[in-house]
């Protein structure tokens, strides 16, 4: 037997559990590990708050983690017994031991500790696909990146400004803009107290910018679509404020005739070779040293409803993690 965290109702961090489970054992295609950290992140407390659906109660939530292969099933040939692997977008993570599908998995190169790996895989692919796949971004480009200084928005940052982009940030204090600016954003704006549009378009000499990647959601929308140059596309990739309410498509033709995408990770790591090449292009650019991926919390995974609580409260800045053990 071994713990996990499971809810048996959707609610708020109070409904976190710290139950005693049998994680089974692997069948045909599967795998059975044993974690040695989680990673924390927004779309766990959609799944705890009923925003995005689980598939049955009561359920063990968490979508990314690291750890080491104990034993496979039957067929399974991209990982063996021992090898240090991690994943991300696969339902369970909140677990000390779980069973996975082999192919969900990647091996983790000797440079990247697997903190660094429960920390990186969902947020790291996220960007990932967000700007080098949704919108290439280029030597020249200016982009505006909500949530600057959380655990995404520290790994766009650097990543973009990597590739020759300029950067501009939101944050909500100033210790944020001040790590914001450390990892590679050449523009924090403290939304708290700035006008987000206006000095945008200041910094842009009122041309406004050809992308924007918003993970706030309903708070933000109508500014992000404000901030675009004409045709320029609106990247929505998460809810942290709430789901963006109804509107009508031609509030997209009368600012500018936008492009508007709502893209999830897992459609952009749907096959094998999407995910392989996804985690390469992630785990170079990190072993290049382009890119630094920092654990800024670490709880231990039965404490995980106060790591919930700072997340909403947006306490935190950077990358958690949930260890097995102290």
């Amino acid at each position: 037997m071994a713990r996990a965290i499971r809810i048996h109702e959707h609610g708020g961090p109070e409904v976190l559990r710290w139950d005693e489970v049998d994680p089974g054992q692997p069948g045909p295609g599967q795998a059975l590990i044993r974690q040695t950290a989680a990673g924390l992140n927004f779309i766990d407390v959609y799944h705890r708050t009923g925003l995005y659906p689980v598939p049955a109660m009561p359920a063990v939530i968490g979508n990314e983690g690291a750890g080491v292969v104990e034993a496979i099933g039957e067929g399974v040939t991209d990982v063996a017994v021992g090898d240090r692997v991690a994943y991300s977008m696969s339902l369970g993570g909140y677990a000390e031991q779980r069973v996975l599908e082999a192919s969900r998995l990647v091996k983790v190169p000797d440079v990247i500790t697997d903190q660094q790996a429960a920390a990186m895989m969902l947020k790291g692919s996220t960007v990932q696909y967000l700007i080098r796949r949704i919108y290439p971004v280029k030597r020249g480009d200016t982009i505006l990146l909500h949530a600057a200084a959380g655990g995404v928005g520290l790994i766009a940052c650097q990543w973009a400004k990597h590739l020759g982009a300029t950067v501009i940030g939101t944050v909500g204090t100033d210790e944020k803009a001040e790590l914001a600016r450390a990892h590679g954003c050449n523009h924090p704006i403290v939304y708290t107290r700035e006008d987000v549009v206006a000095r945008v378009k200041e910094l842009t000499d009122g041309a406004g910018v050809p992308v924007v990647f918003d993970s706030v959601g309903k708070d933000t929308f109508v500014a992000s679509l404000d901030c675009l140059q004409p045709r320029g596309l609106m990247v929505s990739y998460g809810n942290a404020s709430g789901a963006v309410e109804p509107f009508s498509p031609g509030l997209l033709a009368a600012k500018g005739s936008l492009f508007l995408t709502r893209p999830t990770l897992a459609s952009y790591i749907a096959t094998r070779e999407e995910l392989d090449a996804t985690a390469d292009d992630l785990f170079s650019v990190v072993a290049s040293g382009a890119v630094k991926v920092e654990v800024s919390q670490a709880f231990l995974l039965k404490d995980v409803a106060q790591a919930h609580r700072d997340l909403e409260a947006r306490r935190t800045t950077g990358s958690t993690v949930l260890l097995m053990e102290e």
